[in-house]
């Protein structure tokens, strides 16, 4: 019972923030739109990744085509609607056209009128992936571990990466690529 509302205390904080930022976008301020936006491509990564898990590049195009969409239609969004909703129609109506663009429906592998789900915090799968992840990252040293985790994980670009935590760009390169390389051979030594 306490996860449920967990749960719901932590999308109460996800619509309350991301109307925020999205209101003070609207309103001039560019550094909140850009936080809206990368807040927003997360959740939508996420909802779009779990209906199409099989086709991440489709997924990620959906994410590009909302935040499109969001963009070219905010003028249509009232502070005193849930954000939720509104974001949600949105993304739904992307999923529905890809799927009549590939006339195929099994990439539907859950019901899309939960709008919840956009902000919904990750099952128990997820969580137990996030904790098998960490323990393989521990095993790195710094110069690799943290530069996945920036880039690859938290989306950061190399230069910010950089920028965090003190290594050259191509540091950071090696670093993610090397890095990747171990934890793959871990994995492979684990099957």
């Amino acid at each position: 019972m306490e996860r449920i509302e967990e749960r719901a205390d932590r999308f109460a904080e996800q619509e309350k923030l991301l109307r925020r930022l999205l209101v003070q976008g609207l309103g001039g301020d560019a550094v909140a739109y850009q936080q809206f936006l990368k807040a927003l491509s997360a959740h939508l990564r996420a909802y779009f990744r779990r209906r199409l898990f099989q086709r991440m590049d489709e997924a990620e195009d959906l994410v590009q085509e909302t935040l499109l969409a969001v963009h070219n239609q905010r003028h249509t969004y009232r502070p005193d609607q849930a954000l939720t909703a509104w974001v949600h129609a949105i993304a739904r109506y992307k999923f529905i056209d890809l799927l009549r663009a590939s006339n195929s429906r099994e990439a539907l592998t859950e019901p899309l009128d939960d709008e919840l789900e956009l902000f919904a915090s990750s099952d128990s799968e997820a969580l137990e992936a996030k904790r098998d992840l960490d323990k393989l990252l521990a095993g790195l040293p710094d110069r690799q571990r943290l530069p996945i985790v920036h880039v690859k994980l938290e989306g950061l670009s190399v230069q910010e990466t950089a920028t965090l935590t003190g290594l050259s760009e191509s540091a950071v390169k090696i670093g993610v690529h090397r890095g990747l390389k171990v934890l793959a051979a871990r994995i492979r030594d684990k099957t």
